[in-house]
């Protein structure tokens, strides 16, 4: 088949922690694009914003007036760029047969004034793994100390016209986050002062609400990608690739897939190849959906043109048949009207086996006992996964979509062999009636979240408190330690059995509790205790009570205000020393470590050391 290569736009996706301005930055963009005089030529995609070159240059004009820079047009090649209208994660999913991300280019934000947060470092892993190159907006410039916002110029103008006091404050901000990135092996600086950025990382002070920044942004942008992605936005105008964004039922037109293209072109009537979860999807393209420029998106009619084909890189909405059980995150690859039988027999088998390769990776039930992971995509169902096998934690189910009966049924029986593993992992998905009517009557943990790194937050929480309840369990299995002493003048009985008022100095007593003296012989077992009257089951520290004492002779092998520890069979002893010693109480630790020494001072007693 005939191949036109040309250069496509890159792909740009926004990635940073919760509250950062992620999509206040990404609407401030689609806006200064809009106002630009080119506005008309920016369509806004499904799940993207494509901004093309001439508007781009209006928007980056300002610099070039100032005398920042020159602006040579005859030496850009990219068409534009475009900018992924999605959460941060789905969009890193490698299920390409070229093994990269979706997105050619990140912007990761960070709220200047609190600098790196936990999905900070979370975006840059995501970054590290997938070899995205990225540029920083250090956002919300316009909250800092003094800061007089100057909207829509571009920093470096802006800057020039703060106070020292406002100047110091972002310098100090921006020293904390260069800091921060030298920690975790990267060199950065903010962008005015990079030499080389292949070596640094560029660093752009912005503004989400007031635009200050923005132009500067879309600077380094196109920057980066003039000078280091030419070959990596090759465009073979031959089959169509991309990557399944969401799926939506649509009236009138059933099940659709919104799909960014990242190479080639589509055409109605192509045949396309997605993953499924009964397995690999191939179906007719019947319609192609873009909407209308943003300047008449606002029109609740008819939002959507239909067109006959599209070329890379473009969102856009697939009317199929079949696409009920299409994935999220699943590559798509298409199959040209055109191309002769043999040719297209032969691509339909290769691409089948990829996708079902890609997608066994992630999607699986089996019968062992581990965790169940339910995701909304596959970009996401990937990200959790690579994170639970760093934590060595098994995982029984993972798949997409709602939790159901089958699964609900697994986490019972995991719970009966392996309870620490009856866990259901809930990433943006719900929870369907069959399967809620079970985990609630049998009581299996769910953790659900739609924030990546606070259900591994929640999650790490849950072992903590299971290891915290086991060891509890564990300890009260054994003899605690405990200390008390007779009080002087409440003698009720001297013997058979000896009854005496004492006080907990440590620990805690119980009744069969054996009682040694601080010489090491035993004394007889607690038969009862009694406090105030009533009889009870235990006496903490601090307590005071009246004990029998099945053996003891007051005067005779006991007398007032003599110290007695329980005595502590060897195992028991033996397991608190090694296992258990930090979770006892103070007072517990103190009885214990004084019952040891006594034990030691017994000839050929070594077990306690």
């Amino acid at each position: 088949m005939m191949e036109n290569k040309k250069t496509r736009s890159p792909i740009v996706v926004v990635l940073g922690h919760v509250d950062t301005g992620k999509t206040t930055l990404l609407d401030k963009i689609r806006g200064t694009a809009v106002q630009a005089r080119e506005a008309g030529g920016m369509t806004q995609h499904i799940g993207a914003s494509f901004i093309p070159l001439d508007t781009i240059y209006e928007i980056i004009q300002p610099l070039a007036d100032a005398g920042i820079i020159k602006i040579d047009r005859s030496k850009f090649f990219i068409p534009g760029l475009l900018f992924i209208d999605t959460p941060g994660h789905e969009a890193f999913t490698n299920l390409r047969a070229r093994g990269s991300a979706v997105s050619d280019i990140a912007i990761l934000v960070i709220d200047i004034r609190t600098g790196f947060q936990p999905q900070t470092f979370e975006s840059i892993d995501l970054l590290k793994s997938t070899r995205t190159p990225f540029v920083v907006a250090a956002n919300k410039i316009d909250r800092l100390p003094g800061w007089n916002p100057n909207p829509g110029e571009p920093f470096l103008i802006s800057y020039n016209k703060q106070s020292l006091t406002a100047k110091r404050a972002l310098d100090v901000a921006l020293d904390k986050i260069i800091a921060t990135f030298y920690e975790i092996g990267f060199e950065a600086d903010r962008y005015d002062r990079v030499e080389d950025f292949r070596k640094t990382v560029a660093i752009v002070p912005t503004s989400a609400v007031t635009g200050e920044g923005v132009p500067d942004l879309f600077l380094i942008l196109i920057g980066l990608a003039q000078r280091f992605m030419k070959d990596r936005l090759k465009l073979t105008l031959g089959e169509a690739k991309g990557s399944v964004l969401e799926v939506r039922r649509v009236p009138g037109a059933g099940t659709t897939i919104d799909v960014i293209l990242y190479d080639g072109i589509l055409r109605r009537g192509d045949y396309i190849i997605v993953g499924g979860r009964k397995g690999v999807i191939i179906t007719k393209i019947r319609g192609l959906l873009i909407p209308k420029p943003l300047d008449e998106i606002r029109d609740p009619r008819d939002r959507f043109n239909s067109v006959d084909s599209i070329v890379a890189a473009a969102g856009v909405r697939i009317v199929a048949p079949n696409l009920d059980d299409a994935l999220a995150g699943s590559p798509l690859y298409a199959i040209p009207g055109d191309m002769p039988e043999e040719e297209a027999t032969k691509y339909i088998e290769e691409k089948k086996k990829l996708v079902l390769e890609d997608i066994a990776k992630l999607i699986f039930r089996t019968e062992k006992d581990g965790i169940i992971v339910k995701a909304d995509t596959l970009g996401s169902l990937e990200a959790i996964l690579r994170k639970f096998k760093e934590m060595d934690v098994p995982v029984a189910i993972a798949d997409v979509g709602d939790l159901d009966k089958e699964d609900a049924i697994h986490a019972t029986v995991v719970k009966e062999r392996e309870p620490k593993w009856a866990v259901i992992i809930l990433f943006n998905v719900g929870i369907l009636p069959e399967a809620k009517e079970i985990i609630e009557k049998e009581e299996i943990k769910v953790i659900s979240d739609n924030v990546i790194y606070k259900l591994f937050e929640k999650f790490e929480d849950y072992l903590y408190e299971y290891e915290e309840k086991k060891r509890r369990e564990m300890l009260e299995a054994l003899t605690y330690p405990g200390k008390i002493m007779i009080l002087p003048g409440y003698v009720f009985r001297r013997s058979k059995p000896a009854i005496v008022g004492v006080r907990v100095l440590g620990g805690k007593i119980a009744p069969g509790n054996k009682l040694i003296r601080e010489d090491g012989k035993e004394v007889g077992r607690i038969k009862q205790i009694q406090s105030e009257g009533e009889t009870v089951s235990e006496a903490r520290y601090g307590m005071e009570v009246a004990i029998s004492i099945d053996r003891g002779v007051v005067g005779r092998n006991i007398k007032e205000g003599m110290i007695l520890y329980v005595d502590l069979p060897e195992e028991d002893a033996r397991m608190i020393n090694r296992k258990f010693l930090e979770y006892l109480t103070p007072d517990a630790r103190e009885a214990f470590l004084e019952f040891l020494k006594i034990k030691r001072k017994i000839k050929g007693f070594t077990w306690g050391m």
